[in-house]
């Protein structure tokens, strides 16, 4: 009885602790929602209150409009009288009137003051007339519609306060949970005691940075220089010195959940990558005496506030996803085929195109179905190494899909490409890719059967669990109707980062609330019992706030890490005029994959916008060619070691690799899980590099019809 009553009062601690770290990050979250859903559904309140009532802009600001001044119905006599008597008061007292002036018209000023008293007659009419349609109706509309647009205006000119908290608040999270993104992760004692310290000591210098700089801009402010957002430098510097206190105490309180031991290599590939980029850039900036630089370059982040608070919201979407059955269902429809691992394995590629797309990150989506993809790949048979290959090159299948953020962000900075020329040209290199893939496998994989089952026996199966996926399709075709319909805004680029989390909130409360369905962790967390929506939701919610943090402090200190970059002048150092395009084509191609290497998407695009992009111009590239090599060679980046943020990504969701031939075979079977993508996106890379500068018929192929220069 004992023991039960402790797992319950576990339990209920668990839960608890869920909903006292989530909730900010909730209200975070919806807040940000509010600013996307606000917008479109405050000019469609507008819209329709003006084509209901004619008089509705008046009507909405009723109160502040004042009963008329003048008299509608005045004695015309004598208001002719008083303007006579007033211009001969004028002429009196002004000593050139018998030169220049002339005789009083009475019959002007007559005229005068008639049509002044239909022009005020006018004025009453229209004020009664806004009175007698000022119904309770209208009221009620009114009041919805007004405060809507006063939580929008709110909301949407603080984006910069929500981006700070959101960042601190989850990097908070994700450092007491420990769990930022590192090459290796802790193992032993020695492990989190290096990274621990590390940690302290960037978070220090990220303090240090963030108040000389708060120092500079209030001397500035002091001093008649006119700047705005003051209060973000004490955000910042409050939040980064809690960040430094919890480090602190973290390194004072030793684990006893981890063996002592450990190498000094293995300990410090354990330190979070944030931490080595904090290090790297204090060290570089305070060498040149930029002693402020992390934190100038971590407030630029602020300009881009609604970008990043996106990113958030794609984060929630995935985990969200995470939360439901829709993956397995959708699995459920290709078992019955019975396919061998290397066909599934393309099928999990295309199939995963499209969520990675609207995920707006690859690793979001890594990280919301990572598992669910690595469980069926080795169900099917495939190897390990298979099986985390495939699951971490599935992350980059849709990245210049339609509504990537990432191609939003190339067509936002520059009037050289658009986002239709980017997303045409990705579904080609998509196809692209799958080949290559496809390719790939039958040559590498190993001998294994490609035959499938007859459609004579898998295609009733397959029809059988389509019934189960409807209810899921109503609820996309019903916001997405109700969105185009009712607020006249598709599902786009610019209208998902709203539309996904209402459709996901939606799925979730279905699966706990209409059908009963248990959480898909249930099995591994021993509970078969269904948890309710407001537990679903936390428990994603809760998910994501380490994420989020972890993300986004990689992101931040990666803008830094741009802008050293930027300011050191190396990329200056690469010639202007090469003189061959092929040879432009070579050097860029590598400087991109490098960068890709380092950087996460976002700081890089923002980076290469500034700095490379002209170059390519200048030497004949075109854009859109440029900036799909350039998409491509940052997925080559994120899949490609030292940092391999993709394949990191998997091991947080999937583990460590346990099977003997990952830990003790060939240099191959050890590492297989790198080469294979690398081999696929590299080639893509060099196809897509090389291809269409050698021919006209190989750019039309790839990169569609491009836009005239």
């Amino acid at each position: 009885m004992t023991a039960q009553t402790d797992v319950i009062f576990a339990s209920r601690t668990l839960k608890l602790s869920r909903w006292v770290s989530g909730l900010p990050m909730l209200l975070i979250l919806l807040l940000t929602l509010l600013a996307s859903v606000g917008e479109t559904l405050h000019s469609r309140l507008l819209e329709f209150g003006g084509a209901t009532w004619p008089e509705y802009f008046n009507l909405r600001i009723i109160d502040q409009m004042s009963t008329p001044s003048c008299d509608a119905q005045p004695d015309i006599e004598r208001a002719i009288e008083q303007a006579i008597q007033s211009q001969q008061k004028e002429r009196a007292n002004d000593p050139f009137a018998d030169v220049f002036g002339a005789s009083i018209d009475r019959r002007a000023i007559r005229t005068s003051i008639e049509a002044q008293i239909i022009s005020c007659q006018a004025q009453w009419q229209k004020w009664q007339q806004t009175q007698s349609q000022n119904t309770p109706a209208v009221q009620m509309y009114a009041a919805l519609e007004t405060g809507l647009s006063q939580a929008v205006v709110m909301v949407t000119g603080n984006r910069r306060v929500l981006l700070g908290l959101m960042l601190l608040f989850c990097a908070a999270a994700a450092t007491m949970k420990r769990e930022h993104i590192a090459l290796r992760p802790v193992v032993t004692r020695r492990d989190d005691r290096i990274a621990t310290a590390a940690q302290l000591v960037a978070n220090a210098l990220l303090t240090f940075s963030a108040f000389l700089y708060r120092q500079q801009e209030f001397a500035q402010a002091a001093a008649g220089m006119p700047l705005a957002h003051l209060f973000m430098h004490d955000v910042w510097v409050t939040g980064f010195g809690l960040l430094t206190l919890i480090s602190a105490w973290q390194l004072r309180q030793s684990r006893t959940d981890l063996p002592e031991g450990g190498t000094w290599g293995k300990a410090l590939l354990s330190i979070p990558l944030y931490s080595y980029m904090c290090l790297s850039a204090s060290a570089q900036f305070a060498w040149h005496g930029f002693n402020h630089g992390v934190a100038v370059y971590l407030n630029m982040m602020s300009e881009l506030s609604a970008l990043f608070l996106s990113l958030g919201l794609y984060v929630w979407v995935g985990m969200l996803l995470a939360r439901t059955q829709l993956p397995q269902k959708v699995f459920d429809l290709i078992r019955p085929w019975k396919l061998p691992p290397k066909w599934l394995g393309v099928v999990v590629l295309l199939l995963t195109a499209l969520p990675t797309a609207y995920s707006g990150a690859s690793g979001i989506f890594i990280l919301a179905a990572g598992t669910t993809l690595y469980r069926e790949l080795r169900r099917s048979g495939a190897s390990e190494q298979m099986a985390l290959a495939t699951t971490a090159i599935s992350g980059s299948m849709g990245t210049m899909l339609r509504p990537c953020l990432l191609v939003v962000i190339v067509a936002t900075l520059n009037n050289s490409v658009t986002t239709d020329e980017l997303f045409a040209a990705g579904a080609r290199v998509l196809i692209l890719t799958v080949m290559l893939y496809a390719l790939y496998v039958l040559a590498l994989g190993g001998k294994s059967t490609l035959k499938i089952a007859s459609p004579k026996d898998a295609l009733p199966d397959s029809l059988k669990a389509l019934v189960p996926l409807l209810p899921y399709v109503a609820c996309f075709v019903g916001v997405i109707f109700i969105w185009e319909f009712l607020l006249k805004r598709g599902l786009d680029e610019f209208s998902a980062p709203a539309i996904l989390p209402i459709i996901m909130l939606l799925v979730v409360a279905m699966e706990r609330l209409l059908l009963k369905q248990p959480d898909p962790d249930s099995a591994h967390d021993g509970d078969a019992a269904p948890k309710g929506f407001g537990q679903a939701v936390m428990r994603a919610t809760d998910d994501s706030t380490a994420l989020i943090g972890a993300l986004l402090m990689l992101m931040a200190l990666s803008v830094s890490m741009g802008g050293l970059i930027e300011r050191s002048g190396l990329l200056e150092l690469f010639p202007h005029d090469l003189g061959s395009v092929w040879l432009t084509l070579a050097l860029l191609m590598g400087m991109l994959v490098i960068i890709g290497m380092i950087m996460d998407p976002y700081g890089a695009v923002l980076l290469v916008n500034a700095t490379l992009a002209p170059i390519a111009l200048d030497n004949g590239v075109n854009p859109l060619h440029f900036w799909v090599m350039t998409v491509l060679a940052f997925e080559l980046g994120y899949l490609t070691p030292p940092v391999a943020l993709n394949h990191l990504l998997t091991r947080q969701v999937v583990g460590m690799p346990t099977e003997w031939e990952s830990l003790h075979g060939s240099f191959w079977q050890r590492h297989f899980r790198y080469i294979l993508p690398i081999l696929v996106m590299g080639t893509a890379l060099l196809i897509v590099t090389f291809a269409p500068e050698a021919s006209n018929w190989a750019k039309d192929l790839l990169l569609g019809t491009p836009p005239t220069e």
